[in-house]
């Protein structure tokens, strides 16, 4: 029998050559960057000893709240059940909501132990409300634990961690719900081809994507899932993102090579899709090792920790204003467009439907909003201006007398541009994006997300000069390569787009940060050696080209064009209008 000492619960027939233990059977190393590069090589992946024993020696160096249960704790409650066996299996308490336990090559009697594990955790943190990824993260670490008390004080460790910033186990549906947005705002950010995959195919998108955590914890075979646990107690939540992003870029690619063809006309089932992903994942081990998964997952060139949780922040407290706190049915985002009542002169249905699919998931649950349009309200840029303020975000349409469609999707509220006075200035963050869908559909994002080597680390910005982000005027450009510095609100707890502000950043030109800008003259949208879109003060002309901060074309056929329609849509609280 191999490795006594950490192996009593392991069904080792089942563990191929992960049952002979090689490589090195000592650590010592104490320097964080290293241990990083040791557990991304999967230095200790071998050794199941050693494993076991560099687990121990990071769950102990987690910051927790003052009173954490401990194994002492477990054998208070439960007694000591070393070579005993229980007489029955206790159910699994609600908040795994219905996540069964994987059964990661241990023993069959070991599956008890786990709900055991999980009803004392039950009883000790009487807080936990949504925690589907309990059963699995109890099951891997079942398999590093000597007993069973020592598993309950590594999960009890997980689950007390008070570190600022830091972020290991999904402990309410808030936090659960929320992380599914981010995922789904990351797949539409990095994985765009795997996205446009799933848009395609799949009725509701965030159905699918609510399955994300499960692929990992859950669906991925033992060998992989331990080497994403090498990496994740050393580096945290973010690698669970990385893993997830992978596997759906792996999923795209299994697709492609089979010749599939995206659904043109009905739509398969979400539960259909998710299924197929699941099933895909759980096969991953004949085509793809666990390095080459993380590989694959570490090739992906994500913003920071920090950045990423200023966005699941944003989709927590965007859940949080619509009411969304505890688990209830989930609305088809598809429906939050309803294609027998959406009108607009510029787009159909469909493709609003495509647009909605580029936003930010926080907004998915909202439906569209005319706010503004030529046909109505006439062609009057302070007509436009006093529809469209106090509306945050905003999708601006144009059709041009050449039957181009182009637009944009504003992150910040028009009224931001009277901070400036009369001077033409810059606002708005790196969540706004401009498009075109005729002559053909394509998007173009903040170019520091297509490459993130033109920002540095995060760093707050301290200077607010305010010449610093004054605009050129009419629809020109400037050499000057300081930053602008968006300014926040009064209060910026209140604004529904803190991601992807340029102040976390060190841009090297002030040019790839030029999001949106507005006077009594002109709109204009994307700047540096030109402009995506320059709007006059009678919205009837228009100009159009490269621009630094979105890194686009020309977004029309003609660079100069002349305006037929001109629709501003905001962004309505489905649920809200449901009640």
């Amino acid at each position: 029998m191999a490795e006594e000492d950490y192996g009593c619960f392991v069904d080792w027939t089942q563990m191929g050559d992960l049952a002979n233990s090689s490589g090195p059977s000592k650590l010592d190393v104490k320097d964080p960057l290293e241990l990083k590069k040791l557990a991304r090589q999967g230095h200790w992946a071998k050794n199941h000893k050693l494993r076991a024993q560099v687990y121990q020696q990071l769950i102990k160096a987690i910051p927790c709240r003052t009173v954490t249960p401990d194994a002492e704790v477990y054998r208070d409650l439960m007694g000591d059940s070393t070579g005993k066996k229980a007489s029955s299996v206790i159910p699994l308490p609600d908040f795994v909501d219905g996540s069964a336990v994987p059964l990661y090559c241990l023993k069959a009697d070991a599956v008890t132990t786990v709900h055991r594990v999980i009803s004392c955790l039950a009883g000790q943190f009487p807080d936990i409300s949504h925690c589907p990824a309990l059963p699995a993260i109890t099951a891997l670490l079942l398999h590093f634990s000597a007993d069973e008390a020592q598993c309950f004080e590594n999960i009890s460790r997980l689950l007390a961690c008070n570190e600022p910033g830091r972020r290991l186990v999904d402990q309410t549906f808030l936090a659960y719900e929320s992380s599914c947005m981010t995922f789904g705002d990351l797949a539409n950010k990095y994985c765009p081809a795997a996205h446009k995959l799933i848009v395609a195919t799949a009725q509701d998108v965030m159905e699918v994507y609510s399955g994300w955590q499960r692929w990992v914890l859950g669906d991925l075979p033992f060998s992989h899932v331990a080497r994403v646990l090498d990496v994740f107690l050393v580096e945290g939540y973010k690698v669970l993102y990385r893993v997830a992003l992978a596997l759906l870029k792996f999923y795209r690619k299994q697709k492609a090579g089979a010749g599939a063809q995206p659904y043109e006309g009905q739509k398969q089932d979400s539960a259909e899709v998710k299924a197929e992903i699941q099933t895909f994942v759980k096969a991953i081990g004949s085509s793809i090792t666990p390095d080459k998964l993380l590989e694959k997952a570490f090739s992906i060139r994500l913003f920071s920790r920090k950045e990423i949780t200023l966005l699941q922040l944003a989709n927590e407290k965007s859940l949080q204003q619509k009411g969304i706190t505890v688990k209830q049915k989930r609305r088809n985002v598809q429906l939050a467009l309803n294609p027998d009542t959406f009108s607009s002169e510029v787009v159909s249905a469909k493709e609003m439907r495509d647009i909605w699919s580029w936003i930010p998931e926080r907004f998915a649950l909202c439906e569209p909003q005319l706010l503004f349009t030529t046909s109505t309200h006439g062609c009057s840029l302070n007509r436009f201006y006093a529809h469209v303020e106090g509306y945050e975000p905003t999708l601006l349409l144009i059709r041009t007398c050449d039957a181009d469609v182009c637009g944009a999707f504003l992150s910040t509220d028009w009224e931001e541009r009277k901070r400036g006075g009369n001077k033409l200035s810059f606002f708005g963050t790196g969540e706004c994006f401009v498009f075109r869908l005729k002559p053909e559909m394509e998007r173009y994002e903040w170019v520091v997300i297509r490459h993130p080597e033109l920002a540095s680390s995060i760093k707050a910005q301290s200077s607010e000069d305010p010449a610093e982000d004054e605009a050129p005027t009419d629809g020109q450009s400037s050499d000057d390569n300081s930053l602008p510095v968006e300014r926040p609100a009064a209060d910026p707890s209140n604004r529904l787009s803190p991601f992807l502000s340029a102040r976390h950043f060190n841009l090297n030109s002030r040019n790839t940060s030029m999001f949106m800008a507005g006077n009594v003259d002109s709109i204009i949208v994307g700047g540096g050696e030109g402009n995506a879109l320059y709007i006059d003060g009678e919205l009837n002309h228009g100009r159009t080209a490269r621009c630094t901060t979105f890194d686009n074309p020309p977004l029309c056929s003609t660079e100069s064009f002349q305006v037929a329609l001109l629709e501003v849509w905001g962004f309505q609280d489905a649920m809200a209008s449901d009640r």
